[in-house]
């Protein structure tokens, strides 16, 4: 049944119902409900309330979180949709066609993986995974099914006009090979230990279900909400690199074809690492093998308050966030919304590369375009799958205080078993990958 209601999708997509069209922001009008995806919303406050609101334009047909107040309120929006506080009862509904995941980092692999394997489409917050082995186990599971699902991670920066134009500029050799491309986000991490004492759980959270696959720890209101609060904890996120990371390596990640690299190192503060907490600062580096007619480079990460040295015409600690590329011939530095070439006099009359990337539909709306008509999706599981894979391994350099001789078709690193313990995680009793 499941199978019939996708193709009906498809081929109404296709045949132009009910669908966003090719050209960015046009839309055609008389949707029916037979035309709508049927999806379950996972998390649905903070980032996970502006995911629901993106896909709203479908049909809501289930919600789910571990706050009460929080579901009570999504369902004033979504009167007719089916509510949960635990996810996996949600995904064996069976009228449901895709999934969002907006949880803690600890559950986004689960989530998804659970619900590839039902025949449900995904889109997932960054990170994908909360552990490497995680990420790769997203990537297969992905694979195996994506002839039935679309998926897309929430880098929505991805979508965005400059990062094209940069990706191009980069390609087309307009600083020439690339050999070095470093990475920065000012946001400091928190160092330390677990929060001290315990908080009664309020009555309206479900506090076993938020932990998860997670190790069990006493409530404590620190914890909650947000991000920027749980993420700082080894057990539930992983830091600045993990979170920003996503958006900000994504680009080079991109723009020089990354996949798998040779080699990882890190340090950071605390050193040695805090068992329990992310670094107040942390630098790592990936050394990349040559891919294609483009040489081996190094990508390096920074974060709070560390940078690469500035190029010439250009002050980096004035920049919070960015990218360096370095290339034979000039520089590329870029953020979010704007790039610059260097030297500026060299590139001053510089006649760009027509743009050869289309215009995405948007987001949210490439991944329902896919959804209906099984066309790809920039930010699929398999390309953001390895980029967190690739990430997440910074973390376990630091946490190891080696440099890891990678080995990817293993997923070890070949002159470093203790890193395995941070490779993959251990969960729970009652939670399963």
């Amino acid at each position: 049944m499941k199978a019939n209601r996708r193709d009906f999708l498809r081929n109404s997509a296709l045949a132009g119902f009910g669908i966003w069209v090719l050209e960015a922001g046009q839309t055609r009008a008389g949707h029916s409900p037979n035309e709508k995806l049927n999806i379950g919303i996972t998390g649905v406050n903070h980032r996970g309330k502006a995911n629901m609101m993106s896909v709203a334009s479908e049909n809501i047909a289930a919600l789910c979180d571990i706050d009460e107040n929080y579901l009570a309120e999504a369902s004033k929006k979504f009167p007719k949709a089916k509510t949960y506080v635990d996810w996996r009862k949600m995904v064996d509904q069976k009228d449901l066609d895709a999934i969002t995941v907006s949880t803690a980092d600890q559950v986004h692999a689960l989530a998804s993986c659970w619900a590839m394997r039902r025949g449900l489409s995904v889109y997932c917050e960054k990170p994908l995974a909360h552990s490497v082995h995680e990420a790769r186990t997203v990537q297969d599971v992905y694979k195996q099914n994506k002839d039935k699902v679309a998926t897309q991670m929430g880098t929505q920066i991805h979508a965005t006009a400059n990062y094209r134009r940069v990706v191009e500029l980069v390609q087309s050799g307009a600083i020439g090979p690339v050999r070095e491309a470093h990475v920065w986000c000012n946001r400091k991490g928190p160092g330390g230990g677990l929060p001290e004492g315990e908080d009664p759980v309020p009555k309206n959270l479900h506090w076993d279900l938020w932990l998860g696959p997670a190790p069990f720890r006493p409530y404590n209101k620190k914890y909650m909400p947000g991000n920027l609060t749980w993420n700082r904890w080894w057990d539930f996120g992983n830091g600045t690199l993990g979170d920003m990371g996503s958006h900000l390596i994504d680009l080079p990640f991109w723009a020089l074809k990354l996949r798998d690299p040779l080699t990882c190192e890190a340090h950071g503060d605390p050193d040695p690492p805090s068992p329990y907490t992310n670094p107040k600062w942390l630098v790592a580096t990936w050394e990349h093998p040559a891919r294609g007619d483009m040489p081996a480079c190094t990508v390096t990460w920074y974060d709070n308050v560390k940078r690469p040295p500035s190029p010439e015409g250009v002050d980096l600690t004035k920049w919070g966030i960015g990218v360096l590329f370095v290339g034979d011939k000039g520089k590329l530095v870029a953020d979010y919304g704007k790039h610059i070439l260097l030297p500026k006099d060299k590139y001053k009359d510089f006649k760009r590369p027509e743009p050869s990337i289309p215009p995405s539909l948007g987001h949210h709306k490439e991944w329902i375009h896919g959804c209906k008509t099984g066309e790809p999706t920039l930010c699929n599981f398999d390309y953001s799958g390895k980029l967190i894979e690739h990430n997440l391994l910074g973390n376990v350099a630091f946490r190891t205080g080696k440099k890891l001789q990678w080995d990817p078709a293993s997923l070890k690193a070949e002159n470093c078993p203790e890193a395995d313990q941070f490779i993959r995680r251990k969960y729970r009793e009652g939670w399963t990958l």
